[in-house]
């Protein structure tokens, strides 16, 4: 597997849809936790969990968009109004544990709002990429 594979090859292989899901989830954390950011600093920090739905949905868009260009070939379901309401579905479960993971670490636990961001995007990351490779791009 070479550099040219991973980012424009067929991406059957679990490895390569990986290694995409973490460049896609990369750049759609920078827009859910930059987003989040310039929210809560120019906002207040009084309605994190606000901001936090906020900048998740549009980091959820961001991983849509890349999930159906580059990252899964195979896709599960013939509607696309289909696709998209379990994708929002995925979403919303992983939105959930991002609230709840956000105010566990920033309220109970006294983290910075940004590590917490961190911690809980890396487990979020696993329920997002299981789910969504195996409902909606599972192989045939």
């Amino acid at each position: 597997m070479n550099l040219k594979d991973l980012a424009l090859g067929k991406n059957g292989n679990l490895w390569i849809q990986v290694f995409r899901y973490l460049v896609s989830g990369g750049v759609a954390f920078l827009v859910d936790a930059g987003l989040l950011a310039l929210l809560t600093e120019c906002f207040g920090q009084h309605l994190l969990l606000l901001w936090t739905a906020i900048a998740f949905g549009a980091g959820l868009l961001t991983t849509y968009l890349f999930s159906i260009a580059w990252v899964f070939d195979n896709r599960s379901m013939r509607s696309r109004t289909a696709e998209v309401a379990i994708f929002v579905g995925i979403g919303i479960v992983g939105l959930g544990l991002t609230e709840l993971l956000m105010w566990l670490l920033t309220g109970k636990a006294g983290i910075h709002y940004l590590v917490a961001k961190v911690i809980t995007t890396v487990i979020v990351f696993v329920w997002n990429f299981s789910a969504k490779k195996l409902i909606l791009f599972r192989s045939k």
